[in-house]
């Protein structure tokens, strides 16, 4: 049967595994932030360097995402979600040997070369996989493992880390991330979607990059992923540690600060992206980015009780949520299917630059400005606000008539299989465009497909 040849169960069974890729992807970044001060404790690291260990696999994510995203395109996103679940749960079960800053910070480098290969993986597979009217409620349930991370992945990672030490949440992720491959392998079908076929090699990929630049809305997504990525560190990296030292907050009380704002992230993720459906995505993430300026410049002035402190985290995460799942899913609609690995790993690498950027000024602000935590949620409200002016004046809206030029763009230099397909449909239907295309959600025949 056809890989779209799907119903209803198995299109959930599907949202189910990206949404666990993404639920230990996202649990072992975030678990960095809370668990610096035992870091530090145990490996005998000064503050101001533990920031480093987030630029070193930024770094590393946008240096390998960049090699990933063509080779995506060309292999299909089922075997580079394979290839990436399989590296990452090597690298994280890694962790669990840890003797020194040194090696914590090699490893969080290898980890960090996992990620550039799985890094937009999940984003991109729904692109291929569901209708452009879809992909914002797909996308708001799949990034909902991000909030899923905070829920219970996080508090837990905070739990192992104080009781058996930093290296013990890696080592349950690690665990987690080698029940997804598997699972990935089992039942997630490589999506009916176009591939490039353009050689693999150094020359391609930077001249793929070079006109996916030069495509409308491609440079602005790209310079609002650093921002995107360049704020959310200066905001969340020495919050535990302001709250540590500024209310005497306890492993458990980090944990449910994590906890609360992963609900509000769970609520709002889903509910955003599909507005955008409706609405569009440039108004929500606007919206979303102005709101979550004014939230982070509050953060700092909420200081005499650490409740009022949870509240303001939680709507923050919900709309980092919000911007992030309507963001997602306008970016699988700025390219055609044999391009879109290409584009996310553009914006990965973007993103993990601003994010390296971030991570090392965090550090370096908090240290020089500190105990208070001021000037990195003014910084980080700052990287929003611009963020918020760019999508105004440069982010495209595509409309379904813009999807459907760049399929009929695309159908222009079929591949061989491609020419296939289109043949037999030619010579069995009247369509004056020789049938209609997965994109709008056109599922081939069982027996056209064989």
């Amino acid at each position: 049967m056809n890989v779209l040849d799907h119903d209803t169960v198995s299109e959930y069974l599907i949202l189910f595994v990206l949404w666990l890729v993404v639920f230990s992807f996202a649990s072992q970044v975030m678990i960095i932030a809370p668990i610096l001060p035992r870091i530090a404790d145990q490996l005998g690291t000064t503050v101001g360097l533990l920031g480093t260990l987030i630029t070193a696999y930024a770094f590393a994510v946008g240096v390998f995402a960049l090699i990933a995203g063509p080779v995506s395109d060309r292999i299909g996103r089922r075997r580079i979600l394979l290839i990436g679940t399989t590296l990452m749960t090597i690298a994280l079960a890694a962790h669990g040997f840890v003797e020194s800053f040194a090696s914590l910070f090699a490893v969080r480098a290898f980890a960090g070369g996992a990620g550039g290969v799985l890094n937009g993986a999940a984003i991109a597979y729904i692109g291929d996989y569901f209708p452009r009217e879809r992909r914002g409620w797909a996308s708001g349930w799949v990034l909902s493992g991000l909030a899923a991370g905070q829920i219970a992945g996080v508090p837990l990672g905070i739990i192992f880390a104080t009781a058996l030490g930093f290296r013990a949440p890696f080592v349950v992720f690690a665990v987690v991330m080698g029940i997804a491959s598997v699972l990935v392998w089992r039942f997630v079908p490589q999506p009916d979607a176009r591939r490039s076929e353009r050689p693999l090699g150094v020359h391609n990929a930077v001249a793929e990059y070079a006109s996916l630049l030069r495509q409308p809305g491609v440079a602005a997504a790209s310079v609002m992923f650093a921002l995107v990525f360049l704020s959310f560190p200066l905001y969340i990296a020495y919050l535990p540690l302001w709250l540590e030292t500024t209310f005497g907050a306890t492993g458990g009380a980090i944990a449910l600060l994590f906890f609360l704002g992963g609900v509000g992230n769970v609520i709002a993720g889903p509910e955003a992206g599909r507005l955008s459906d409706r609405v569009g995505r440039k108004p929500v993430i606007i919206g979303a980015s102005l709101a979550v300026t004014a939230v982070i410049l509050v953060t700092p002035f909420v200081n005499v009780a650490l409740w009022p402190i949870y509240v303001v985290f939680s709507v923050a995460m919900g709309l980092f949520a919000s911007r992030g799942s309507s963001f997602q899913a306008l970016l699988t609609e700025l390219v055609s299917d044999e391009r879109r690995g290409a584009l996310m790993s553009l914006t990965a690498a973007t993103g993990q630059i601003g994010f390296a950027i971030g991570g090392a000024l965090a550090g370096l602000v908090f240290t020089a400005f500190g105990p208070g935590y001021l000037a990195n949620a003014g910084l980080s409200a700052a990287g929003c606000f611009v963020l918020a002016v760019v999508a105004w004046r440069y982010l495209p809206e595509p409309s379904i008539d813009d999807a459907d030029r760049e399929e009929m763009k695309a159908e222009k230099t079929p591949s061989s299989e491609s020419r296939s397909l289109a043949e037999t449909a030619c010579r069995q239907s009247s369509d004056a465009l020789c049938g209609p295309h997965q994109e709008t959600g056109h599922m081939i025949p069982e027996h056209e497909s064989k």
